[in-house]
This record gives C-alpha cells, sequence and structure tokens, in this order.
C-alpha cells in the first residue's frame, strides 16, 4: 500500500457515505476493536484514511459473508501479522465456510494437520492453518483448542517417545510467538487495576501464562506479563511498583511448584493475594494445599473466570500450612550436599553401566524432586511424580529398565546415609517406605 493511502483525511461524513456504516456503529468498533484508529483535528473530529476505509469495506463484506464482527476483526489482524494485505485476500478468505457452517469436528481436523506441520518443520504451512482456524472460529477456540491442545498432544508424543525435542521446541516456538502477537494486536485495557503475570523462578514454560494474559487483556484487564523465570527480589521491587490487584503465576513442575513457595510467601507478607495453577497442581493435588493463595482449577480455559470472581469477591488472602521444622533442616542440609551426594553415585558400581548423560539427568530431575517436596513439607509428593520421571525415563531410554531405577534409588538412599546427618531422618523414612 502507498503511504498516502494512510494519510487521514476524511471526516465521518464521508466514511459513512462510503461504507453503510452508520456513525454509532464506527463508534462502538473503535471502542471494542481498535478498528478503526482515526487520526483527531484539532477540535477532536475524527479523520480517516483511504486505508481504513477500505479497511471497513472488507469487514462488511466479512460481515455480509455470514462472519461475526469480531472474528472478521480477529482475521484482519491475523493476516497484518503474517504480511498479508487482507484486501489482497478477499477472495481466499470468502472461499471458506462460514463460522456458522462448522462443527467440532473441523477443530480437531485443524489441530491435527498443525501438528502434523510443526512435526515436518514446516512453517508456513502451519502459519496458513492458523490463519484459516482465526477465519473459522473464535480466538478462544483456535487458543485452546488447536493451539494448547495441540502443544499437550505433542508433549506427550515425546514423553513416549515419539516425537523429538526439536519438534516439540519448534511446535513451542510457534505458538508462542502467535500468543505474543494477539497480544499486540490488542486494544488498550479498559477497567482500572493492574495484574502481574509471571514464572516462579527457573520456571521456563511460558504458553500457559501468556494465554491466561490475552484471556485477560481480551476482558480489558489491564495485565503486566513478567515472562519466565522471575528472581524473587526482581518480583517483590515489581510488586511495589505495580500495586497489582493480583499476581498469577503457572507451575508445570514439582520443581517450579517449590520455587513458587518462597515468592508466595512473600507476596502473603506483603498483602497481595496471588493465583496459581499447572500441571503439577493437577498431578499432584496436595501441591495446591502447601501453597499461600487460590487455585486456579485443572483446566487453563477456567482460569479466566476464576479471576474475574476472585477479583470481584476481594477474598482474604489464603494461609498454607507450615512445613515442619524437620522437613526444614533436612531441606538445608540437602541442599548444601547434593553436589556431593551426585558426584558419589558417579563412582558407585550398581550405576556404572548407566550412561553418563543419562544419570546426570536423572540426578538433576531426582534432585530438584526432593528439593522442592522439602520446601512444600511433603515427601509423599516425590512418590506421586516418580511414576511420571519412571515413564519418562523408559519411554526415552531404552536401556533403562524398571530394574535400573530402582537400583538407582537404592543407590541414592545408600549415598545420602553416607554424606548426611541425622537432619536427613525425613528423606530417609521416605526411602524406607518406598522400598
Amino acid at each position: 500500500m502507498s503511504p498516502s493511502n494512510q494519510i487521514p483525511t476524511f471526516n465521518m461524513k464521508v466514511v459513512v457515505h462510503e461504507t453503510g456504516l452508520k456513525p454509532d456503529t464506527l463508534r462502538a468498533w473503535e471502542r471494542r476493536y481498535g478498528v478503526p484508529n482515526p487520526k483527531r483535528t484539532s477540535g477532536g473530529h475524527r479523520l480517516y484514511s483511504q486505508y481504513e476505509i477500505d479497511m471497513l469495506k472488507w469487514l462488511v463484506a466479512r460481515q455480509d459473508e455470514g462472519m461475526s464482527i469480531s472474528h472478521a476483526v480477529e482475521l484482519w489482524q491475523q493476516l497484518e501479522l503474517e504480511g498479508s494485505n487482507p484486501l489482497f485476500a478477499s477472495e481466499i478468505v470468502a472461499s471458506e465456510p462460514t463460522f456458522s457452517h462448522i462443527d467440532g469436528e473441523r477443530v480437531d481436523d485443524l489441530r491435527q494437520a498443525w501438528i502434523e506441520a510443526c512435526l515436518n518443520f514446516d512453517e508456513y504451512q502451519a502459519q496458513h492453518l492458523l490463519a484459516r482456524a482465526f477465519a473459522l472460529f473464535p480466538l478462544e477456540t483456535v487458543c485452546y483448542k488447536v493451539l494448547q491442545q495441540g502443544l499437550t498432544e505433542i508433549g506427550e508424543g515425546w514423553y513416549e517417545g515419539r516425537v523429538t525435542v526439536q519438534q516439540e521446541h519448534f511446535a513451542s516456538a510457534l505458538a508462542l510467538r502467535q500468543l505474543e502477537a494477539l497480544l499486540a494486536a490488542l486494544p488498550a485495557p479498559t477497567r482500572n487495576g493492574r495484574i502481574i503475570v509471571a514464572c516462579p523462578p527457573h520456571e521456563l514454560h511460558t504458553f500457559s501464562p501468556l494465554m491466561i494474559s490475552l484471556m485477560l487483556r481480551r476482558q480489558g484487564w489491564d495485565v503486566v506479563y513478567l515472562g519466565a523465570n522471575v528472581p524473587l527480589d526482581r518480583m517483590e521491587a515489581s510488586v511495589e511498583q505495580i500495586k497489582p490487584l493480583l499476581v498469577i503465576m503457572p507451575a508445570q513442575t514439582l520443581a517450579a511448584a517449590g520455587n513458587m513457595l518462597p515468592m508466595a510467601q512473600k507476596l502473603h507478607d506483603m498483602n497481595v493475594p496471588l493465583a496459581f495453577g499447572g500441571t503439577v497442581f493437577n498431578h499432584i493435588p496436595q501441591v495446591a494445599d502447601a501453597m499461600p493463595g487460590h487455585f486456579l482449577g485443572k483446566s487453563l480455559d477456567q482460569a479466566p473466570q476464576v479471576v474475574e470472581k476472585l477479583l470481584q469477591a476481594n477474598p482474604p488472602l489464603s494461609k498454607a500450612k507450615k512445613a515442619p521444622k524437620s522437613y526444614e533442616d533436612a531441606y538445608q542440609q540437602f541442599v548444601a550436599e547434593r553436589s556431593a551426594i551426585e558426584a558419589r553415585l558417579h563412582h558407585l558400581q550398581e550405576l556404572s553401566e548407566m550412561p553418563v548423560t543419562l544419570l546426570n539427568n536423572i540426578n538433576h530431575e531426582f534432585g530438584d524432586n526432593i528439593e522442592a517436596a522439602l520446601r512444600l513439607g511433603d515427601l509423599t509428593m516425590i512418590s506421586s511424580n516418580l511414576e511420571w520421571v519412571k515413564g519418562l525415563l523408559l519411554n526415552n531410554h531404552e536401556r533403562l529398565s524398571e530394574l535400573s531405577l530402582h537400583a538407582y534409588l537404592n543407590a541414592y538412599q545408600k549415598v545420602v546415609k553416607s554424606v548426611m546427618d541425622k537432619r536427613a531422618a525425613p528423606l530417609l523414612d521416605w526411602f524406607a517406605h518406598l522400598n
């Protein structure tokens, strides 16, 4: 398009004549969807460009084809984000079925096609499929049914050894870029008060917090998204500056939940409510009992509604139970001796046939789980997580049998006895019950 097409030239009377839209409709679209976005004269009158008039005609044409105005605006923004000129894509869009003729199976078809494109590292096809999905379905449907569920299925494939790490990372990167683009395209917030969304230390999975940020911003909230791996001191400083109504944090693993706990306790001391959710709270329900805050529910699509209710009801701060003193002592010593424990495991004869890289991975996962469970005050959380870890290792490493995992746990118990003192009692008791 030429720059002259974007020069604000025409008043509202001309736009009404050219598009057939009423002034009230133009103002409503501007307020709700951020389009059009006219400039103002010194006297406050709206001035529109030729490009905006063409855009409005395009939106009206999509309505005539049976598409709602919200879906039409989303499609326009999606095509722009992909670098396409929507004015040249009208014939392609018009040839697609309208939303009113679509059923649930079509969403599944698009999701499976998107998964296949990601596994084939076909970025162009994956983006094209998303553009089609946004043209046919509400934004929420595409985000939950295509992106979130698609990544879940790809993650299950990785867990079972059918999908490589590279394929999983490729799909995640595409999904994250899509959410970031959608966030950037949203209009300014319309509601008072701010919400912080952030990941606790060492939590690097950002799809869920980005989704929550997107959905809350669509409801008009002013969401400050801080991203992955936010240190405790940085979070404290941000809360003091932003003064949020609510802080939202996700945790996908037991280790992430353990790292969230000090942050949750600090927020409680600062009189700031916390809402939390994530995979670990679904797999190990007792983790939620140890967290001072409000659980957002088992499903990501429930989170925006739970947040709305929390902010409307203004509930009191939730105080979690404190870990026993014996756990606190065991945690302090385990953190101090963890490196020594893991070093000794590498010199044990019973683990000599285990590949070094594999042993390092198991030590990292298992050690993180022990730290988190001690911090959260319940070592049975490791037991709940152990089956998942065992399945992951068995699916991805043919040489690791259930017998060798049992040998690893026995070896770990022996080393803990040799390195730690009586403060290791909670951990040794857990090992004893495990056997």
